[in-house]
């Protein structure tokens, strides 16, 4: 989605020309003529404006007081000053006041071109550091969140709920769908907003480090124990501990877990007294919980002792809606991130990407335009700058650029040859397609796939996880 900037100059011929020149670099243009409208334009947020073209001398509202102005109501909008008579003092002045950036009248359009591209730059680096702060100190909230479409609101009111007390929390949801960010969210939102928030993901531990790393453990108490280490709940006390893929672990921890939860306190590994500790935990998975407990593999007083507060977080393909605002959000963070000015999206792209089913959820999105703007010229996002997307998306191409569906059916799709557009697609691209091809072919038996496709095992077990292909997680460790 290109960038919207609101030019403001009482002479309709500079108003004009620094329309023309934003429009020819791909931006949106508004044209207003006075301060006053200016600040109806651009005083809000949801008014669309990402950068102010801003004359100092006009009639009525001053361009400094306008800035002033603005600055009071909008301190993270990026405004440029113009001035045709203004001396060095008058634009240290407006430098102050918070412009970003200033340019003599007439200009040229190369010269307006750019002032506009860093002040866009500028913008998303001041909205990255924002973002890395508010996380680092545990102050995020849900208005921090991208949840316009209905089924994330309601979420955001159970999230708001919750975060008034301390009642164990279980956020539901397909990998991927965002789980953490919502505890995150629930965190900053609640009392123990700015307390430690300690993550951790139960399902990457190695089995005999779970006891250590989330209990702790005292100096000499095992082999290996140079020194002594807290643990992730005491790391946490006064704040938020987040069991990621709660259901990852195993049984004789579970156990442990339930008295943690049960009594407030943490016996480490060697400690000889316990120690009390105060943490609000919130839980998360992808798995069905109930079920593990009906097959002996997850506790039922521990499962219940848990779901006090289920919260199930939709996929991404039943909140498209919010589809937009997301991938603006991460062109923004990665051109901060990677030095990228991308203006954002072309209407096809978010076409194409408003039509993928998105398997792998936010995070799958978060990757694929990260890969696209690293990729980009600089230019809006175009459908070929997603070519593990864009071939699985639209007309089928003709049947010669098509390889046979097997005898079975097993596949879902055939694997393209060709874009859409009906040009060739990249190399990574059909060998996505044909390994999770050759994997729906094969029912998941890997090492069967591994052999057909004449590749290792291992070999198989990187591309599967490089590509973020849907395979069973009993699949994965056959590979590995």
């Amino acid at each position: 989605m290109a960038k919207t900037v609101l030019v403001v100059d009482d002479d309709p011929t500079q108003r004009r020309l620094m329309q023309a020149a934003a429009e020819k670099q791909g931006f949106r243009a508004r044209v207003v003529e006075t301060g006053e409208k200016a600040l109806e334009e651009a005083s809000d947020v949801k008014s669309g404006v990402d950068v102010v073209l801003l004359d100092l001398v006009m009639p009525g509202l001053s361009g400094m007081e306008t800035l002033e102005r603005l600055m009071e109501r909008r301190p993270d909008l990026p405004v440029i000053v113009l001035t045709a008579t203004g001396g060095i003092d008058t634009v240290v002045q407006a430098m102050r006041a918070g412009a970003v950036d200033f340019f003599v009248k007439p200009a040229s359009p190369e010269r307006i071109a750019i002032s506009i591209r860093n002040a866009l730059k500028l913008s998303d680096l001041r909205g990255e550091v924002k973002r890395l702060s508010k996380k680092a100190e545990g102050r995020m909230s849900f208005d921090d969140m991208i949840a316009e479409a209905a089924a994330m609101r309601q979420v955001v009111r159970l999230g708001q709920r919750a975060a008034s007390s301390s009642i164990p929390i279980l956020i539901l949801g397909e990998s991927g769908v965002g789980k953490e960010v919502i505890a995150r969210c629930i965190q900053g939102a609640s009392e123990r907003s700015g307390k430690p928030f300690i993550s951790v993901n139960c399902g990457a531990i190695p089995e005999n480090l779970v006891e250590s790393i989330l209990f702790g453990h005292e100096k000499g108490s095992f082999t290996g124990a140079h020194e002594k280490k807290l643990g992730k709940f005491v790391e946490a006390d006064g704040g938020t501990l987040f069991l990621d893929e709660v259901g990852e672990l195993p049984l004789d921890m579970q156990v442990k877990l339930l008295r943690v939860l049960q009594e407030g306190e943490v016996d480490a590994v060697g400690s000889r007294r316990p120690t009390k500790i105060d943490v609000r935990i919130i839980s998360a998975t992808n798995r069905d919980l109930e079920q593990q407990v009906k097959e002996g593999r997850f506790r039922e007083d521990l499962y219940y002792r848990l779901n006090v507060f289920p919260i199930e977080i939709p996929s991404l393909r039943e909140r498209r809606e919010d589809l937009p605002a997301m991938v603006e959000h991460f062109v923004r963070r990665f051109n901060a991130e990677e030095g990228k000015a991308s203006p954002g999206v072309s209407p096809e792209a978010l076409t194409m990407l408003m039509s993928y089913d998105w398997p792998g959820n936010v995070r799958q999105l978060e990757n694929a335009v990260f890969r696209a703007v690293v990729l980009s010229d600089g230019g809006a996002l175009k459908p070929d700058d997603f070519p593990q997307i864009s071939g699985l998306v639209g007309t089928m191409p003709a049947p010669s650029l098509v390889a046979p569906k097997p005898a079975n059916d097993a596949a879902d799709q055939p694997v393209l040859i060709t874009s859409p557009t009906g040009e060739l697609r990249t190399l990574e691209a059909i060998e996505r397609d044909l390994i999770q091809f050759a994997i729906d072919h094969y029912s998941g038996h890997m090492s069967e796939v591994a052999r057909r496709l004449g590749i290792g095992r291992s070999t198989l077990y990187r591309k599967v996880r490089e590509y973020d292909l849907k395979v069973r997680e009993d699949d994965l460790e056959d590979v590995g």
